[in-house]
């Protein structure tokens, strides 16, 4: 650990508040790469076994079952809160405190009576998975078996008994990830995403294909990535049903009759603007840079990606200086808060 995250660490015993609103949606990138989590809708039992490129991962579920992609959503608040705190100098700790409701809120979640109990079915499934494995982490390579989180506990709950506040454990593994900034900003459309596979996908799309044109992958490496357990055929025709959806934030699929799937990013090129009478709005590094002096401490990615996306929703609007148009709004988004 460097001397620099040190000081950003709390006291040992000391809480984390989950108090920064609109904090950017962060994924670990090792939970990314191996199918650590469940793509079932019925509890999942089974032991699954998963080795690539000298990494091994071995997931045992507990009697509740192996915990599920959509379990992760916690998992993925959390980190969010706190990286988005590191970056705003603030101190951190493994055992953060939460209120439900903005947990349920920033997830994308019905906060219905029913989702209180669903959230509660979800910390015992991600306490009772436990990983052995050798993945790096933080420059380290640790062979180590833990919890996805090492306890949870409710803090308060209203007279009708619904959860108000809750503390959470994280275990040091996942922990580490969040101090070293091993982790990516996912688009908050993936909390939109319902199919398990959707979500899968769209992770390992955002790990591998990232920023670039384009990412390639066998179908059959692809179901293996997934930790899907259909037939291939089935698997295929699935992936088939995700490209006709067309509901994948920031990535196109393509599926080639030889089972390569190819994965390309989204871009709003000038030609995509003239033909919506509107220039498109590319930005370059000087506009990154001009943004983060803007909103220090904040994502500016994902800033961009907010940006974009208010502009589509708005009908893309013809912009006779983009650049202008994007920073002035980083400006009153930053006041919002």
């Amino acid at each position: 650990m460097s001397p620099g995250m040190a000081v950003n660490l709390a006291a040992q015993g000391d809480l984390f508040y989950c108090d920064i609103l609109g904090a950017a949606p962060k994924d670990d990138l090792a939970s990314m790469e191996h199918p650590m989590f469940s793509l079932a809708t019925r509890p999942d039992l089974s032991l699954r076994r998963y080795a690539h490129n000298g990494v091994s991962v071995t997931i045992t579920p507990s009697v509740r079952g192996r915990a599920t992609i959509h379990d992760k959503d916690i998992l993925i608040y959390c980190i969010s809160q706190l990286v988005a705190a590191l970056n705003a100098g603030r101190a951190v700790s493994r055992t953060l405190r939460l209120t439900a409701h903005d947990l349920l809120v920033a997830t994308g979640r019905d906060t219905g009576g029913d989702a209180y109990a669903r959230l509660i079915d979800a910390f015992e499934r991600l306490s009772g998975t436990r990983i052995t494995t050798n993945l790096a982490q933080g420059g380290q390579e640790i062979t180590a078996g833990f919890g996805l989180i090492e306890a949870w506990q409710v803090i308060r709950k209203t007279r009708g008994g619904r959860m108000v506040s809750v503390s959470v454990t994280l275990s040091e593994w996942l922990f580490r990830a969040a101090l070293s900034r091993a982790v990516l900003t996912l688009s908050r459309d993936y909390f939109g995403l319902r199919k398990p596979l959707e979500r899968r996908i769209y992770e390992l799309a955002r790990k591998h294909c990232g920023r670039q044109a384009e990412w390639r992958i066998g179908l059959a490496l692809l179901q293996q990535k997934a930790g899907s357990d259909a037939p291939l055929r089935v698997f295929r025709a699935a992936v088939r049903r995700i490209i006709a959806d067309g509901r994948l934030p920031e990535y196109d699929l393509a599926l080639g009759a030889d089972d390569i799937l190819t994965v390309t990013r989204q871009r709003l090129t000038e030609a995509e603007g003239s033909a919506s009478g509107a220039t498109g709005p590319l930005f370059g590094a000087a506009t990154l840079d001009a943004v983060r002096a803007l909103a220090p401490g904040w994502d500016a990615y994902a800033l961009e990606a907010e940006w974009r996306g208010f502009w589509i929703a708005t009908g893309r609007p013809a912009l006779r200086a983009p650049e202008r148009a994007y920073l002035a709004w980083v400006r009153g988004r930053v006041a919002r808060g």
